[in-house]
């Protein structure tokens, strides 16, 4: 016993050296200045959101050995404020034989003042077919570092009898003195579905069943659930795989998405309404979220998107987490995201910059940079122009830009990255409401990433880009006609990682 306990902390130990060495060597032109990455090498999913002992943690599904995809340990970082983050060591590695293969996706809870983390163990039958075994198992710490597994993991091994092996990526809350817990499933039947457990400890769990499934639309396979309450409504998020474009809709190899409805306690029925995207960038995936001491929801997503080209990994890293959005209900039961409000300690000089009629593309002297804050109000009262927005991350020479824009005649919102550097070129457009008087564009610039909340968050695009370190110019458009700029607020921001 004494020499397995030797041998799983000697993996973590192992991982962290690993890691350490890796983040000496590299190259830094393209790391973000305040969102979380790993120190080097590969992340995806983000894990276990939870406040504990007056600060927020982050885990999330990190490779440490390299910048592919591989046998997933759990990274760690962790803010007094969701703004400034610091990375904590490894917290679990696939060192058992129920996780030997990845301690894949999960969750994290506080009870009794000690902090579980429950993920899926993970291992390959048959690789190349897709098979494995998945079960749920937990992890326990006081000090919110360091963390035990279970020494009777894993806490459920069996899947219900019309379940294949795909059954995974728990998210635990507590609820009047008991746990809940939902589970991404694929059925025999290839159906994607969520489906749900309950517990008084943690430990001993009691199947509930099928807390919502796919159509024929909604693909076979539903990853990282998550199911909370907010504004009055349950809300289920979750990651459906397998789903196919359809217009603009769906156009990312998987999406990520939302049903909102009612859950009745008793019938244990969650009665939705249709399945809603909801970012509509290139790059977003696998949300999760918590509530935090303030009683607001928030959620933070992989800013990365499957099978992408991710030329970050010439570099020896790869992945990134989005900034933190709080998550609110509007009277019309669509999923509302907006960046928190922490997210202002980011400014540092605010930039002088002239709100005037647009009729052609207008150069901002003075406003240039890689990190960038951007907030704009368009009004469309008096507007004639076919199309209006902005290019961020421009080069002199206009060989290089990201474009984000609104396509009046057809009410579209688009972002465009055609000329965006490396990476994968292409156009994400979606649905804008441009009844009112104004169209409001909030920006968040890294320097590989855009973060776009339109129309106070009614609109939420997310993008990888990774244009030339030169290209730092800002510009403002209007085709075939004018359109006024009514108010632009434009801030450098800081980059937390620095030092």
């Amino acid at each position: 016993m004494a020499q397995a306990t030797i041998d799983r902390q000697s993996k973590l130990e192992q991982a962290n050296q690993a890691l350490q060495e890796r983040a000496a060597t590299i190259g830094k032109d393209h790391r973000l200045g305040y969102h979380i990455m790993a120190p080097a090498n590969w992340i995806n999913d983000p894990n276990g959101l939870v406040f504990f002992k007056g600060e927020y943690h982050v885990f999330y599904q990190h490779h440490p050995y390299d910048e592919h995809w591989g046998p997933m340990h759990w990274g760690h970082a962790k803010s007094a404020d969701l703004v400034h983050w610091e990375h904590l060591p490894i917290a679990l590695a696939p060192d058992h034989e129920y996780d030997k293969d990845g301690c894949f996706s999960g969750s994290a809870v506080v009870k009794d003042d000690t902090l579980y983390l429950i993920y899926t163990g993970h291992v390959w039958v048959d690789r190349p077919k897709d098979i494995a075994i998945q079960t749920q198992c937990i992890a326990y710490s006081k000090d919110g570092v360091t963390f035990t597994k279970y020494e009777h993991n894993p806490v459920i091994e069996n899947v219900p009898s019309d379940s294949t092996g795909h059954f995974r990526d728990p998210k635990v809350w507590e609820k009047n003195g008991t746990f809940h817990m939902v589970l991404g499933n694929r059925t025999k039947e290839d159906v994607g579905r969520v489906i749900h457990y309950s517990s008084s400890n943690l430990i001993d769990w009691k199947y509930e069943g099928v807390l919502a499934k796919a159509d024929e639309k909604l693909g076979y396979m539903w990853e990282c659930p998550d199911f909370f309450t907010v504004d009055g409504k349950e809300v289920l998020f979750f990651s459906p795989q397998g789903m196919k474009a359809d217009g603009d809709r769906y156009q990312n190899l998987y999406q990520t998405g939302y049903l909102v409805g009612t859950y009745d306690e008793s019938s244990k029925e969650f009665v939705h309404g249709s399945f809603e995207e909801l970012d509509k960038g290139h790059d977003y995936y696998a949300v999760q979220t918590l509530e935090d001491h303030k009683g607001r929801r928030i959620a933070i997503g992989w800013m990365d998107m499957w099978e992408s080209e991710m030329p970050t990994k010439e570099d020896g890293w790869c992945g990134a987490m989005t900034l933190p959005r709080e998550v609110s209900v509007n009277q019309d039961q669509k999923v509302i995201m907006k960046p928190v409000e922490e997210l202002k300690m980011l400014r540092k000089d605010q930039l002088s910059v002239s709100a005037d009629v647009i009729d052609h593309e207008v150069k901002l002297s003075g406003c240039q940079g890689e990190l960038l804050e951007l907030e704009l109000v368009f009004t469309l009262k008096d507007i004639t122009a076919k199309e209006f927005g902005v290019m961020v991350r421009k080069s002199t020479d206009g060989t290089e830009q990201t474009i984000i824009s609104v396509d009046v005649e057809q009410s579209k919102l688009f972002i465009d990255r055609d000329q965006s550097g490396k990476g994968v070129k292409g156009i994400r457009k979606t649905h804008i409401d441009l009844e009112q008087d104004v169209c409001k564009l909030h920006i968040y610039l890294d320097r590989s990433s855009v973060e776009i909340f339109a129309n106070d968050g009614e609109i939420n695009m997310t993008s990888r880009i990774y244009p030339k370190t030169s290209s730092i110019d800002v510009a403002f458009y209007a085709k075939n006609g004018k359109v006024k700029l009514e108010t632009a607020n434009v801030w450098t921001l800081k980059d937390i990682w620095e030092g």
